[in-house]
């Protein structure tokens, strides 16, 4: 069978497929887009935070149509140690609004959901359903590869979002609560007050595997959410396994993953902060040079975009260092010594920290001073490799 042919397809309707699809449509809205995506709606089940910082105006301008909560009075850190109220503004946008704003802003029937995909090429893609959609150009953002060539950790983490009993009294974010037991990695949690009465609780984990036990997070939410007398009714919930990429070689990689004249975005196309995972600046950040060069032919824009990637690989390379010293150097249960100091630096360098955009000086400030962990272990670790990321398909 032989769908519609279009300019572009998109293969994978998560955060950085929808992204682009949004951007060359505002951008050329003469041209045919399609949003393939496998699951029941764009977007899967996630929420997605930015500090506002992160984005530029044009980026800001990109999620203007997606319902966001922003919380302009800053946000909060939370360790043994030490807290602290930061200033900066912090922005969410739950999977089920994102969705909203694809259907308004796209073309009746731009997007194709419980659609997965069999196979693509550079001149379309094929549905396991058989049906072949012809495109000019294809762009293939189904999330990211295992792959022997690059090593590293493992985030991984469960999200709650609670409607509670009576309101919980919180008026910003708390981005990091390390005071909690850390068990098995570095362990905070992380808390949104989406409402007076509705709360999204998740406990996230820096850990050597990739294993998420469920019904153990669980009970450490339940038991969080007592420790500060919420009580309420689960709306949501949702569970990730992301990897935290800390070296490899990316040309490898990329080759592998590589499809002649198409091009790679989003996690597939090594778009993400190797150490915190963040997806949402890299993504706005993709879709916005895509829709750019939208109208080059297939395999220019392919090979233009791999440039990209491997500019930003380079870019990235000391939160990657950073990443080898907090699984090779600490010991499970000190790493939450590496934040902690951390978040004790100048707040404009925890922004650009955040941004992917550290500078000389920031490094520098990051890396001097008493260490937070033994220096003969972490030029051991800078010595080796972290196992290899041979993870399954995620969504960040």
């Amino acid at each position: 069978m032989t769908g519609h042919a279009c300019d572009m397809v998109i293969a994978g309707g998560g955060l950085a497929g929808g992204l682009i699809a949004l951007a060359v449509a505002r951008q050329h809205p003469g041209m045919t887009v399609r949003l393939v995506e496998a699951g029941p709606a764009p977007g899967g089940n996630h929420r997605w935070s930015v500090f506002s910082s992160d984005l530029t105006d044009e980026g800001h301008d990109l999620l203007l149509p997606v319902k966001q909560t922003v919380w302009d009075a800053g946000n909060e850190v939370v360790f043994p140690g030490h807290s602290r109220q930061l200033a900066a503004p912090y922005r969410s946008i739950a999977s089920t609004d994102f969705a909203a704003a694809l259907a308004r802003e796209l073309p009746q029937g731009a997007i194709q959901v419980n659609a997965p995909i069999a196979a693509l090429d550079k001149g379309g893609v094929t549905l396991a359903d058989g049906t072949r959609i012809d495109a000019t150009r294809v762009i293939d953002a189904r999330g990211a590869l295992p792959s022997p060539h690059l090593h590293g950790g493992w985030q991984v983490f469960m999200g709650r979002h609670l409607a509670t009993h009576a309101p919980h009294g919180l008026t910003r974010p708390i981005i990091m609560d390390a005071s909690v037991p850390q068990l098995g990695g570095y362990r905070f949690v992380y808390v949104l007050p989406l409402g007076p009465s509705e709360l999204f609780v998740e406990d996230t984990y820096y850990q050597d595997t990739p294993d998420l036990d469920a019904a153990q997070l669980s009970a450490r939410i339940d038991a969080y959410c007592a420790q500060h007398g919420w009580t309420g009714r689960e709306i949501g919930r949702e569970t990730g396994v992301l990897p935290v990429i800390t070296g490899g070689n990316p040309a490898a990689y990329l080759a592998d993953a590589r499809v002649e004249g198409v091009t790679l975005a989003g996690a597939r196309g090594l778009f993400v902060h190797p150490l915190t995972s963040y997806t949402l600046p890299f993504a706005v950040e993709t879709a916005l040079a895509i829709a750019e060069n939208a109208h080059l032919p297939a395999s220019q824009l392919a090979q233009q975009m791999e440039a990209r990637s491997l500019g930003h690989w380079q870019a990235t390379g000391f939160f990657r260092l950073l990443g080898t010293m907090l699984f090779g150097a600490a010991e499970p249960a000190e790493r939450v010594r590496i934040f902690e100091r951390f978040y004790r630096l100048p707040e404009p360098l925890i922004e650009r920290f955040y941004a992917g955009r550290s500078t000389l000086a920031d490094m520098a400030r990051v890396l001097v001073g008493k260490p937070p962990v033994p220096v003969g272990r972490a030029l051991s670790a800078l010595a080796s490799d972290r196992p290899p990321l041979l993870f399954s398909n995620t969504k960040a």
